[in-house]
């Protein structure tokens, strides 16, 4: 009975501290939700539940259904006139619109999207290529190199932002758009490869090579080995390393503050939120459910892909 009973206490013990951690940490989440789906007027409501439901600053951010305001007499007779195209009258009618351009949402969403895609995209091919040198060949200095792969670990990413800067600057990269966005395509590139090289390279090592040498013998070259037998075979670990890339550079705000300062159309979205929250515009409805929308991709990605996500960072871990 005395067994039991201490079971059933450290039963109890562990399961109220995984509450109280899942509790705290999904707090914030249930937190700016229900912010963001509060009329002003509510906001002072301690509860988690809104009294009304304000899906406004959604619709204002997405330009789902866009308001217009007021328009005066005057302008409405100048809308009636026949001589004016389709073209100008929505020209003048655009100009009484609330259509969320006061945080363009959707652009620094492109933009946030279009980079963090790219820089995941070619640092995972990267990533493949070494990883299989890493797991695969034998060349000297394999061992040096495969360890000094994760020295960049070593710096915060404040000690590298001012020399990062000034040899875009130098190379004059930092003078363009496409500069720009360049220069931080390398960084994400390189703040994400150590990590996937390594993730990589224990996971290939699991693969048997017997596999690989059968298709050498048939005639297969390296690449065609890695790109028939290693990537299909790898595919939890491809999607993790690629959804891993892809957080660290969709979150990424310290190096996007500096090289994107001048160029606004370039925002991603965490620059885009602090714009939002300095300015004259910030709203608190509007600033939740942007931090809600922003949230939303990446945790759609790994609630699909969670499964593949364990099995990847787990399997080569140990060899059999």
């Amino acid at each position: 009975m005395v067994v039991r009973k201490k079971n059933i206490l450290k039963k109890t013990g562990f399961l109220l501290i995984v509450l109280l951690i899942v509790t705290f940490s999904i707090f914030p989440f249930l937190q700016m939700l229900s912010t963001s789906l509060k009329y002003q007027f509510d906001w002072g409501n301690p509860s988690l539940i809104p009294t009304k439901i304000n899906l406004e600053a959604y619709k204002e951010l997405l330009n789902i259904s866009q308001t217009t305001r007021n328009i005066p007499d005057s302008i409405k007779r100048l809308l009636d006139n026949p001589k004016l195209s389709k073209a100008q009258k929505r020209a003048i009618i655009k100009k009484y619109e609330e259509t969320g351009n006061v945080f363009p949402f959707l652009k620094y969403f492109r933009n946030s999207f279009v980079l963090s895609f790219t820089a995941s995209f070619i640092s995972l091919i990267i990533a493949v290529l070494g990883a299989y040198s890493f797991s695969r060949v034998n060349y000297r200095g394999r061992g040096t190199i495969q360890r000094g792969v994760l020295f960049v670990y070593m710096f915060g990413g404040i000690l590298l932002l001012i020399p990062l800067y000034q040899m875009a600057v130098k190379l004059g990269l930092a003078g363009t758009r496409g500069g720009t966005f360049f220069s931080l395509l390398i960084i994400y590139m390189v703040q994400t490869l150590p990590v996937s090289l390594y993730m990589l390279g224990n996971y290939f090592r699991t693969i048997p090579f017997s596999i690989e040498e059968a298709a050498l013998i048939d005639g297969c070259t390296r690449f065609e080995t890695i790109r028939r037998i290693i990537v299909p075979l790898s595919l939890p670990a491809l999607a993790t390393v690629f959804i891993y890339a892809f957080m660290i550079a969709w979150n990424e705000y310290l190096f996007a503050s500096v090289f994107l300062r001048a160029y606004k159309n370039l925002y991603t979205l965490p620059i885009g939120l602090k714009s939002l929250f300095v300015s004259k515009n910030a709203i608190w409805d509007r600033i939740m459910a942007a931090s809600m929308l922003t949230a939303t991709p990446v945790v759609i990605l790994f609630l699909l892909i969670q499964k593949n996500l364990v099995s990847g960072l787990t399997s080569g871990g140990v060899k059999e």
